[in-house]
């Protein structure tokens, strides 16, 4: 131990002394150095410390290029930069919806541009293009002299020029040595990658020319109106010129600019001996002959459902670090495209017909009704669409006027409130667009697969175009009488029976707060003993009243959890029963999914995969396990309750008026005034569901009748299930557990069939019901009387129980 601790002491002291000669020797060089440097003249130690700071500068600049040379693009993303190709949506049966291009875009081969563009191209921007390996060091000198002259010039090389285009965000566009720097190690690198012909190509196809428009063959049809292989030297000269400032340079905004511009790149292609003077001087005494033909946006080509996609995927692409613009990747969604052509040839169809029935009921103070479609659009030409709604509720049109946009930009930039309402109520093109847009009808419609969660089809207003809101997944309104199974599995779930009986008559129903609650329907109450399934089948308020309290809030609150109402909030009030707490299309029909699906919950899935250019799959969507929600016995027993309402209840009309005859179940919904009409309809294979309104709850369908769920949103689950199941998309054999095979059911005269109510609790902001609905005539037309001057507003009615904003069937 001690001989070990005295080496220790040796080594340290020995250490110690080559330290000591090694500080000796530098402060020995030192004073040599200086001493050297002290005895030149003074002129001789000016330049030996320039020289010595530049070999400094330099020495830091090699340094910072060594540590940019592994944060610029590799050869790996030059690869695959040039390979880019734009994320693509796909439908489960394989059609295109919709891609992530950046702009308009079309890349060709370098063959087909014409000769004339590359001529020009490299004579303007980079004549000794062949020549150097990505920077031309001349050139670079040349613009550093100009711009220290105050005349800033440019000095990239088009491979320079190309390392920014393909690479905007990590090289930048900020004019400083950084930016300069990457740029350079990034141009070396393409030209250790590409040949000079793929990187011309590449150039001419990344290059942005206005208008959303990139790469010279879409330059080529917007301003020409024809292909890159067809443009002459002219305007190759002026799409080239346009190269030094697009803005600055557009021959469409600014013509004579473009045109000194165009002449200056044949100076240069005539400087380089591409083409003669005399071609020169005849080529420049020509015109500018634009044919701008501006393309059309391929954004035409979105619906609610990839949009939705669309929102969903970017953040899933920042999560999992992919380039929705450049990796070509292929997302695999669940929407079955010829699914999806039914549900938008439904809501057109039946939106347009709904839309003139409400035109009509609302043009004239006397009310017909009628239950055929067909009688209003044949009256539809002769009539002023709304005109006695806006006559008859003149402070509910200025109440429109004072929510405007207009009228609140106006106040915000100083104008006096008067002044403004009075000026927007005279201008008569903003009185008719702000009437066509509160009196436009709405609908949404979404249906999916219970036994994989699977969106199927998905339309989230009448035209995506006009109305980008999504009434299936954005939109939350009170789903009224559709609620009801919720109530009514709470029963089964709690072990009441479907024979068990109620009394159909109105009770008072005290709420938590004290407050009391009164129920009603709208053919009255009979008084008489109604079971637990036919106060379901016809919508009975008053039992389902009764099954509220007998089953608990909290018990019908964590069904609907269950069953998929996840997102929405749910009051827990005793008209939460009759569907009073507003939630989206989407979730509805996930819960009516799970009850198709025997109580199995599974969350709805838009994608199933996602896979690279390669095909390889990087990632799979969907969980194959389900939650149970409710158990299978009671699901079963619910369904059975719910093919009732199809074949004797309120929802009949999906069987007399589309011949519907597989084994079908499902539930109507009409809210207080005729302001959401619903209907959900399940299938073994297939649920699907429906909501029709207006985007403003004020206004609504005139008739009960056709605010009825059972008579709007019908139509259009009715003419979409016909269309899937005439197709075979459906299986029109399958059947629920206990279920049996129907005869075929053709379309037939309406018959007899219960109202739901939609009165029993007053949404405060909506109109009076105020109109004089006339008898159907037997014929279907529609007969029209006298009315009588509309009353005075009802002051609205007091409530004294919690969110009672609708009255429901």
């Amino acid at each position: 131990m001690d001989d070990n601790h005295t080496t220790a002491r040796r080594l340290g002291r020995h250490g110690q002394r080559l330290l000591g000669a090694a500080s000796s020797r530098a402060q020995g060089d030192y004073a040599r150095a200086r001493a050297y440097f002290m005895a030149r003249p003074p002129l001789q130690r000016t330049i030996l410390m320039a020289l010595w700071a530049c070999a400094a500068v330099l020495a830091l600049l090699l340094l910072y290029v060594l540590i940019l040379i592994p944060v610029t693009p590799g050869v790996r993303d030059l690869k695959q930069a040039r390979a880019a190709r734009a994320t693509t949506l796909m439908s489960a049966d394989g059609k295109e919806l919709a891609n992530f291009d950046t702009g308009l875009q079309e890349r060709v081969k370098l063959n087909q541009i014409s000769k004339h563009v590359v001529a020009a191209l490299i004579a303007t921007e980079d004549h000794r293009f062949y020549e150097h390996h990505g920077i031309d060091f001349r050139r670079t000198a040349a613009a550093v002299v100009y711009s220290l002259k105050g005349d800033a010039q440019g000095g990239s090389t088009i491979t320079q020029q190309l390392a920014r285009n393909m690479f905007p965000e990590q090289i930048g566009r900020s004019r400083n040595v950084s930016r300069k720097l990457k740029e350079m190690i990034t141009a070396i690198k393409i030209e250790s990658t590409y040949s000079k012909a793929e990187i011309l190509e590449a150039y001419l196809n990344t290059v942005p020319f206005l208008y959303n428009t990139f790469g010279i063959e879409m330059a080529a049809r917007t301003y020409f109106n024809k292909s890159a292989l067809d443009l002459n030297i002219l305007e190759s000269a002026t799409l080239v010129g346009m190269l030094k400032g697009t803005n600055y340079y557009n021959p469409v905004s600014n013509p004579e600019r473009s045109l000194q511009r165009r002449n200056v790149v044949l100076g240069q292609m005539r400087k380089h001996g591409l083409i003669t003077e005399a071609r020169l001087q005849s080529l420049r005494k020509r015109p500018l002959r634009v044919r701008f033909a501006r393309q059309a946006e391929r954004g035409n080509e979105d619906t609610h459902f990839t949009a939705y996609v669309r929102k969903w995927l970017i953040d899933w692409a920042d999560e999992n670090d992919y380039n929705l613009q450049l990796d070509g990747l292929v997302v695999h969604t669940t929407l079955d495209s010829a699914l999806q052509q039914a549900a938008l040839r439904a809501v057109e169809r039946q939106g347009n017909a709904l839309q003139a029935i409400a035109d009509v009921e609302w043009s004239q103070r006397v009310l017909g009704a009628s239950p055929s479609t067909g009688a209003y659009a044949g009256m539809h030409h002769a009539i002023n669409p709304f005109e006695y709604f806006w006559q008859s509720r003149s402070a509910l049109a200025d109440a429109f006027v004072r929510e405007s946009p207009d009228y609140r930009k106006a106040l915000a930039g100083g104008e006096e409130a008067a002044h403004a309402f009075k000026r927007l109520k005279a201008d008569r093109r903003f009185i008719a667009e702000l009437r066509a847009a509160k009196s436009r009808l709405e609908a949404g419609f979404v249906a999916m697969d219970p036994g994989s969660g699977e969106i199927k089809a998905w339309v989230g207003s009448r035209d995506f175009q006009r109305e980008q809101f999504d009434h299936v997944v954005q939109a939350e309104r009170q789903p009224g009488s559709t609620f009801k199974p919720v109530v009514y599995g709470a029963a089964l779930e709690k072990g009441l029976a479907p024979d068990r009986m109620y009394r159909d008559a109105v009770q008072d129903i005290k709420a938590a707060d004290g407050s009391i609650w009164r129920p009603t329907d709208m053919a009255g109450s009979s008084g008489k003993s109604v079971t637990l399934r036919d106060g379901l089948v016809y919508s009975k308020n008053t039992v389902t009243a009764q099954v509220m309290q007998e089953v608990g809030l909290p018990s019908i609150v964590r069904l609907a959890r269950d069953l998929g109402i996840r997102q929405s909030k749910l009051a827990s009030v005793p008209s939460l029963a009759l569907g009073t707490s507003p939630v989206t299309l989407l979730e509805m029909v996930n819960a009516y999914a799970t009850i198709a699906a025997q109580g199995e919950y599974r969350a709805p899935v838009f994608v199933k995969r996602i896979t690279d250019r390669e095909g390889k799959t990087i990632a799979e969507f969907g969980d194959p396990t389900a939650q149970r929600a409710m158990s299978a016995s009671s699901a079963v027993t619910l369904i059975d309750m719910m093919r009732g309402v199809v074949d004797r209840g309120t929802g009949t009309g999906v069987r007399y008026r589309f011949g519907i005859h597989g084994d079908v179940a499902g539930k109507t919904g009409t809210t207080q005034n005729n302001t959401d009409g619903w209907f959900i309809l399940m299938h073994p294979n297939l649920v699907a569901g429906a909501w029709v309104g207006f985007n403003d709850n004020r206004v609504t369908m005139r008739s009960n009748y056709w605010g009825q769920g059972g008579h709007n949103a019908v139509l259009l689950v009715g003419d979409f299930f016909r269309a899937a199941l005439d197709s075979g998309k459906i299986d029109a054999a399958a059947l629920f557990p206990g279920g049996k095979r129907a005869a075929p059911v053709r379309a037939q005269p309406e018959p007899d069939e219960p109202q739901e109510d939609s009165r029993d609790m007053r949404e405060e902001a909506a109109p009076p019901a105020q109109d004089l609905v006339e008898p159907l005539p037997a014929e279907g037309r529609l007969q029209m009387e006298s009315e009588p001057e509309p009353e005075p507003p009802e002051q609205p009615e007091r409530r004294e129980a919690p969110p009672q904003g609708v009255s429901l069937e």
